[in-house]
């Protein structure tokens, strides 16, 4: 009776896990392994025939200047919207979690941009910096330049804005659950002791949040390296290529430029990106939260 308990149990188990494997290995495993296999050949994604050429896509990366250029923004782009939307996030969870009027109403505010697609808010971005921010600058008499897609030295920041503003909302929700968790008596103590509020921040509000900085970091920097969707509303890659992401290059390599192959060796370097910048913050993070 119990070996037939038990077997109907882990036929419970994998029926609910089973869908969701399934998902994952075809949509997923499978892509991926296919995409090593289309990397050592010239494929152009038409044709029957798929000819190998060993590592030669691989080697052709290194000299290819495009790729480099989409790396090299991809790279600060990632850099920056790592430390703002972090820093961002957390000032405005502890601000919200404090004893302001209206709270609940900013939190939705401020939550609210992460439900919209990203394609959208590429495009509204657009325009708020192409018409809305430019005649609103003129009505004013203000001789400001906020075009910031326009150009090459201001496109970062204006895609920084963009990627900002639609994200902040969600990883403040995130510290806002974590710093709900600290215990108030810690804070009583500290106060008993004579800290200060910044005192008390720097010594137990951002040890605390720890954990939750581990999610937030390695989630924002890996959303950052496959940030593709958002340009091709806004910038498409320009002006030039100012703009162009190194998934972006992959997308207009293997899709447009019918080069499959070459397209699938840059898509590895860009899986083996993710996969080391994952493991190394895991593991440099979550060796903090030990020490702490």
């Amino acid at each position: 009776m119990k070996t037939k308990y038990k077997f109907w149990n882990q036929f419970q188990y994998a029926s609910l896990v089973l869908p969701g494997l399934l998902v994952f290995t075809l949509g997923l495993v499978v892509p991926m392994f296919l995409a090593m296999r289309y990397s050592f050949t010239s494929w152009n994604g038409m044709t029957v025939e798929k000819p190998f050429v060993g590592f030669d896509n691989y080697i052709r990366m290194f000299g290819d200047r495009y790729a480099g250029s989409a790396w090299w923004f991809t790279i600060r782009f990632t850099f920056w919207n790592t430390i703002i939307q972090n820093l961002c996030a957390i000032l405005l969870a502890v601000a919200l979690d404090s004893a302001i009027k209206f709270k609940k109403f900013f939190r939705t505010v401020f939550f609210v941009p992460c439900l919209i697609s990203a394609v959208v808010v590429g495009f509204v971005w657009l325009k708020t910096f192409g018409n809305v921010l430019p005649a609103l600058m003129s009505t004013l008499g203000l001789k400001v330049s906020v075009m910031l897609f326009g150009s090459q030295e201001t496109v970062l920041a204006g895609m920084l804005i963009a990627n900002n503003w639609q994200w902040i909302g969600y990883w403040m929700l995130i510290y806002l659950a974590a710093l709900q968790s600290i215990p108030g008596e810690l804070y009583e103590a500290a106060k008993i002791d004579g800290a200060n509020a910044l005192q008390s921040f720097w010594k137990i509000t951002i040890p605390m949040l720890a954990p939750a900085m581990t999610i937030c970091i390695v989630g924002i920097t890996i959303g950052s390296l496959k940030v593709f969707d958002l340009l091709v509303s806004s910038t498409s890659g320009g002006p030039g290529r100012a703009s162009t992401s190194i998934i972006y290059y992959i997308y207009n390599t293997a899709i447009s430029g019918r080069q499959y192959g070459y397209g699938s060796a840059l898509s590895m370097s860009l899986i083996f990106a993710l996969l080391m910048v994952a493991v190394f913050q895991v593991k440099v993070l979550k060796k903090r939260e030990v020490q702490l």
